[in-house]
C-alpha cells in the first residue's frame, strides 16, 4: 500500500526535482517567512521590542545605501536580494521569477541561471550604493532606514538576459495580447531610466544593475571571456581547493576520467547550445509534438542540469 506524501515531502521533491528556479522561490520565501513571524512576535510583545526587533531585521537583510553605514553592514549586498518584508513586493517579484526562470532553464542549464541571479543582485546593490555616494541627494526605493530590499534587480538581470538573447520570443500580455519579449524588456528599462531619483518605493538603479549583467551575460557567450563562464569557472576552481577528491584524474566504472580544459569545456558548452538552439527552432516552427524522442530527452536532461 502506497503511503501519502506528506507536505514536507512535497517540499523535498519539489526542491531536488523542480529546478533552480523553484530553490530560489523557496530560498526568498524562506527568507520573507522568517522575517515575517520574527515581525510578529515583536509587534505582541510591544513596541520597544516591535523596533527592537525591526532593527535587527533591517541591519541583517538590508542593503544599507550610506557608504559609512554600509562599511558596517557589508553583508547586505548578498542578503537583501533575498529579503522581502512586504507581501505585496513578496508576491510580484516571486512571480516575475518563477516565469522568466522557467523560460530561462528551457534556454541555459541551472547553474547559470544561480549565476546570473547572484550576479544580477549584486551588481544592483552595487548600483544602488555608488548612486548615493556620487548623488547623496537622491532619494531610492525603500532607503531611508530601511535600506534596500528585493530580487527585482536579481531577476531583471534574468529577464533581460532571455531578452536579448531570444528578442523574438511571444509572451502573453495579461494572458492575452502576445508580445515580443524584447519589448517588454525595452519597457521596462525605460521605466526604469525615466523613474531614476523618484521616491516611489522602487529601487529603481538596483533594477538597472541587473539590466547591465543581463545584457552582458550574453555576450560571446561561449566564450571563456563571458562573465557568467569566468564566474562558472572561478567558483569550480574554488570548490576544486576545499575538495578532498583528486584534482587531476577520478577512477570511475574502471576508466580514468580526467577535468576537462576551459577550451575543452567551452567547446563542449558551444556545442550542448547550438543543439538547444536548433531543438527550440524546431518546436517555435513545428510545435513540441514534432520533436524526436531523443530530441524531447535531450532538452529534458539539459533542463535538470
Amino acid at each position: 500500500m502506497q503511503t501519502e506524501r506528506t507536505f514536507i515531502d512535497d517540499l523535498k521533491y519539489q526542491y531536488q526535482h523542480g529546478g533552480m528556479t523553484i530553490r530560489l522561490l523557496m530560498a526568498n520565501t524562506f527568507v520573507f517567512l522568517v522575517i515575517q513571524v520574527l515581525s510578529v512576535f515583536g509587534r505582541l510583545l510591544g513596541p520597544s521590542t516591535d523596533s527592537a526587533v525591526s532593527n535587527v531585521l533591517h541591519s541583517i537583510f538590508s542593503l544599507e545605501t550610506s557608504f559609512s553605514d554600509f562599511i558596517t553592514h557589508p553583508w547586505g549586498i548578498f542578503t537583501y536580494f533575498f529579503a522581502h518584508f512586504g507581501f505585496l513586493h513578496f508576491l510580484l517579484n516571486m512571480i516575475f521569477l518563477y516565469f522568466s526562470g522557467k523560460m530561462f532553464e528551457q534556454l541555459f542549464d541551472q547553474k547559470r541561471l544561480l549565476i546570473t541571479y547572484l550576479l544580477g543582485g549584486i551588481a544592483g546593490g552595487l548600483f544602488e550604493l555608488l548612486a548615493h555616494i556620487v548623488i547623496p541627494e537622491i532619494q531610492v526605493g525603500q532607503t531611508t532606514v530601511a535600506g534596500v530590499v528585493g530580487a527585482s534587480g536579481a531577476v531583471m538581470a534574468i529577464f533581460t538576459a532571455l531578452a536579448f538573447y531570444r528578442p523574438n520570443i511571444n509572451v502573453l500580455l495579461f494572458g492575452l495580447f502576445p508580445v515580443r519579449i524584447i519589448i517588454l524588456a525595452l519597457i521596462f528599462i525605460l521605466m526604469d531610466f525615466i523613474s531614476l531619483g523618484n521616491n516611489d518605493g522602487t529601487a529603481h538603479f538596483a533594477h538597472l544593475g541587473g539590466v547591465l549583467i543581463g545584457i552582458l551575460s550574453i555576450q560571446r557567450i561561449h566564450s571563456s571571456g563571458n562573465i557568467i563562464n569566468q564566474t562558472q569557472m572561478f567558483w569550480d576552481k574554488l570548490l576544486k581547493l576545499f575538495s578532498r577528491e583528486k584534482r587531476l584524474k577520478v577512477k570511475k566504472g574502471g576508466r580514468t576520467a580526467q577535468f576537462k580544459t576551459d577550451e575543452e569545456y567551452n567547446l563542449s558548452a558551444k556545442q550542448r547550445q547550438e543543439k538547444i538552439d536548433l531543438i527550440l527552432d524546431k518546436i517555435s516552427k513545428s510545435g513540441y509534438e514534432s520533436l524526436t524522442k531523443q530530441e524531447k530527452d535531450f532538452l529534458f536532461q539539459q533542463s535538470k542540469k
